[in-house]
């Protein structure tokens, strides 16, 4: 049996074994009732005049007990709770901006409205047409005039009072943790705001939003495994992008002089709590400037979308503060080293380099080259120890193939990569645009790649641009996930993936 046979046979397994659940069965029998009854209970549309949270800003300030039977409002959402009273009914119907409580007399409705609403279940989506009023413990609520059943579901909702709570269902059917959790919501609606703000932050300075391929010849930009796939039409090999930097770069040669994307990247890669193979990133290009310059706008970029969109530079994630306000430390690598790692690098040869390395914890079975060792130590004992927004600069041109040599540091490069919390917020160069100097290191890397897969692949389409001339340039590239889990104080890149790729469950 094939693969795709398999697993078409064990989902179909899962779907009966859902379509045998009780309450499923009641829903089916109710929809089924609604039909018989002649009423459509998935009707093309439903005209609204508001959301909830405009009735409760509008309508706030009346008194307990008041009703306004002259303002007739109608809404639409999930019920997410309902309470029965005899003739009368409570229940409280959800939309994207909030919840509204109702209230119904079954009697003042028509039959068929009577009918439907005696057959709809909580997590039915619903449309209500009545009057705004106070009830008299002060909760602002529509006394119903009118009632349509706009989606009678099949699949119960998480038991309301402890929701859905096991974390991989959460991943998994984000949509049951979306109408669950309004903190989850917030969550999202914050990324969304957290994106429109760098971009008007980049929009206002006058940079230009561009697309570059999704799939690619040759996958370059960045030292990562890439995902591949075949192109049935042109027979050929393609990759998917693990950074846009190549292409951005050629339109730095081709006269735009300020360029961003903000789009997906594609790493096949491990999987933890900042790792996603599927993530966002922004990279941005600017001619004329260098990584000084860059390290100014990376931490005004940051600090500005941080107040916009908390309302302050600081913030607390997971217990401790961060204070995103400029100017932000800066520390070289072996700054760093020296200072986390209790040993400096100079000290030592190549062969002790190595032996302290491994007596930190690493795994490399072979010593690589100097400056490889020494990331190698700034991984295992530095980057951990940086909690506020730090610059680390100047790194060893034997891991940045692509960056501008160090205009006073033999062996060096103009690099730097913010960290906050722990972890890499990003990466940055003074652009190398010696192209003798670039095509000499991707040959260096084509090399490598009989022991490195990671390492990148000759491009000569690129070296080619880089022929051409580019001028000076600082490039920036920004991991958005990660913004956003500072911002909003998430633990895992998880929290704020609407979808994070998942194992098959079994």
């Amino acid at each position: 049996m094939s693969e795709d046979m398999r697993e078409s046979e064990k989902n179909s397994s899962v779907s009966h074994a859902v379509r045998e659940n009780p309450l499923r069965q009641e829903k089916k029998r109710k929809l089924g009732e609604l039909r018989a009854q002649g009423i459509d209970p998935y009707p093309h549309n439903y005209f609204r005049t508001h959301h909830a949270l405009e009735l409760s800003e509008k309508y706030s300030d009346i008194a307990q007990g008041e009703k306004l039977v002259d303002t007739v409002v109608s809404l639409a959402g999930r019920m997410m709770t309902k309470r029965d009273m005899g003739k009368a009914s409570f229940f409280n119907i959800q939309d994207q901006s909030g919840n509204m409580q109702c209230y119904v007399k079954i009697a003042e409705l028509s039959e068929v409205d009577a009918k439907a609403f005696k057959l709809i279940d909580i997590g039915d989506i619903v449309g209500v047409k009545g009057y705004v009023f106070k009830t008299q413990k002060g909760q602002l609520s529509i006394h119903i005039q009118e009632f349509s059943i706009l989606c009678k579901t099949l699949e119960p909702l998480p038991e309301k009072y402890h929701g859905l709570t096991d974390v991989e269902s959460k991943y998994r059917h984000r949509h049951l943790d979306l109408i669950m959790n309004r903190d989850v919501r917030q969550v999202f609606e914050k990324r969304s705001l957290i994106i429109r703000e760098i971009r008007r932050f980049l929009d206002e300075r006058g940079f230009l939003e561009v697309e570059t391929p999704v799939l690619q010849p040759l996958y370059g930009g960045a030292a990562a495994y890439p995902f591949s796939t075949h192109h049935r039409a042109l027979d050929m090999k393609l990759f998917m992008k693990i950074s846009p930097e190549l292409y951005l770069k050629r339109l730095i040669v081709g006269g735009f002089e300020k360029v961003y994307e903000i789009g997906k990247n594609f790493r096949n890669e491990g999987i933890d709590r900042s790792h996603n193979p599927e993530f966002t990133m922004l990279e941005y290009y600017e001619a004329y400037t260098d990584y000084e310059y860059q390290m100014k706008q990376f931490e005004e970029i940051i600090s500005t979308v941080a107040e916009k969109v908390t309302g302050s530079m600081k913030v607390t994630y997971q217990g401790k503060e961060i204070d995103f306000k400029p100017p932000w430390r800066r520390m070289t690598v072996h700054e760093g080293v020296c200072e986390y790692a209790g040993f400096d690098p100079d000290d030592l040869s190549d062969e002790e380099l190595f032996v302290k390395i491994k007596s930190l914890g690493s795994t490399l079975e072979k010593a690589p080259s100097r400056g490889e060792m020494i990331m190698e130590a700034f991984d295992l004992k530095v980057e951990e120890n940086l909690w506020q927004p730090t610059f680390v600069m100047d790194h060893p041109v034997e891991i940045s193939p692509l960056t501008k040599a160090h205009r006073s540091k033999p062996g060096l490069v103009e690099r730097f990569e913010p960290v906050c919390a722990g972890m890499e917020i990003g990466n940055a160069y003074t652009e190398l645009n010696d192209p003798e100097d670039q095509f000499a290191r991707l040959e260096e890397q084509e090399a490598k790649r009989l022991v490195d897969e990671e390492a990148q692949p000759m491009d000569h389409d690129f070296v080619h641009a880089i022929d051409t001339g580019m001028p000076p340039t600082g490039g920036v590239g920004i991991g958005v996930e990660r913004i956003v889990m500072l911002l909003t104080d998430q633990p895992s890149i998880r929290d704020i993936l609407f979808f994070p790729t998942m194992k098959h469950k079994s």
